[in-house]
């Protein structure tokens, strides 16, 4: 569910720490930093998912509550708790691992019950709300539908919501775009999602290789771009252009199945994004110009991953 970008961007993340600490890590503990960006990636996307289905869950109790009045009207009698039941909801509460990773991570401990009722108290007054409660069956499409309707309308727009995320999830600015597809993912093959493991074995292997051969290769990559760097004072460019270069040359030079114009894109769109206003065309050109070389020289073998036995 995790995607390769996001898992360079972590690795990236993870390099950067590593050269501005000012003690020494080790790569074994460079490595637990890696886990604990993806332990903090399942832990925001776990809380996203509970805290979407407590605020369709509310409906029980807001009916309790009104219900419990002094002088209850009939209005609050009749309170309609039908989303409570609703099923795809209740695919995602029985989905592998759910619970548990509820419990492991102490998602309750992030709760917003102010929250929870002000986004259920807006929820609870739109036309598509009020449309689906008024029907009395359950078709599929309909209890998919109400669920992303609350979600991508209520939920994400909430700048109450965004602000809670920001300072409750360190990760949420760099994770949110994946968060909200994998959130979809899960809306359309709630079956398919195991909650305690939020990143598949193989792209784990590689977050963890590419971390690794980064560190390992360090010499190896640097001999690579320092000679493209005549025009530069390689003292005053941005840490994290060179941290990019050298990830980039590593997979180049070291990951076979990745097509270059793949790796090279991919670091083009992360210096653009997280680093200076120059750095995309900066890393592009040096990129550009070591793959050509390699190329020339017949150094860069790369092969067909649906190829690989």
């Amino acid at each position: 569910m995790i995607s390769r970008r996001n898992i360079r961007v972590k690795v990236m993340q993870t390099l950067y720490a590593v050269e501005t600490s000012e003690q020494a890590i080790t790569a074994d503990k460079a490595a637990k930093m890696l886990e604990n960006q993806f332990e903090q990636t399942r832990q925001l996307f776990t809380f996203l998912v509970n805290f979407t289905l407590n605020i369709a869950r509310y409906a029980e109790t807001d009916s309790r509550r009104r219900a419990s009045k002094h002088l209850p009207t009939q209005q609050d009698l009749e309170v309609n708790i039908k989303i409570a039941g609703n099923t795809l909801l209740w695919q995602i509460l029985e989905a592998t691992g759910y619970q548990k990773t509820i419990s492991d991570l102490h998602i309750n401990r992030f709760d917003n019950p102010e929250l929870t009722q002000k986004i259920y108290r807006q929820f609870a007054e739109t036309p598509e709300y009020i449309e689906y409660i008024a029907k009395g069956s359950r078709e599929k499409k309909d209890e998919k539908n109400i669920i992303e309707f609350l979600f991508n309308f209520l939920v994400l727009p909430s700048e109450d919501v965004i602000s809670w995320l920001e300072e409750n999830f360190i990760s949420w600015d760099d994770d949110g775009e994946m968060i909200q597809q994998m959130m979809l993912g899960l809306f359309q093959k709630p079956a398919s999602y195991d909650f305690t493991q939020m990143i598949s074995a193989e792209k784990l292997k590689f977050g963890r290789d590419l971390l690794k051969t980064v560190l390992d290769k360090r010499e190896n990559t640097l001999e690579l771009i320092k000679p493209r760097l005549k025009n530069w004072d390689s003292e005053r460019i941005a840490v994290l252009d060179m941290i990019l270069m050298r990830m980039g040359v590593a997979e180049l030079l070291y990951f076979e199945t990745i097509p270059t114009k793949v790796t090279i894109n991919e670091y083009i769109d992360l210096a653009k994004e997280y680093s200076t206003a120059q750095s995309g065309q900066f890393v592009n050109g040096i990129l550009d110009n070591i793959h050509k070389e390699l190329e020339t020289e017949g150094k860069l073998v790369k092969v067909d991953y649906k190829k690989q036995p």
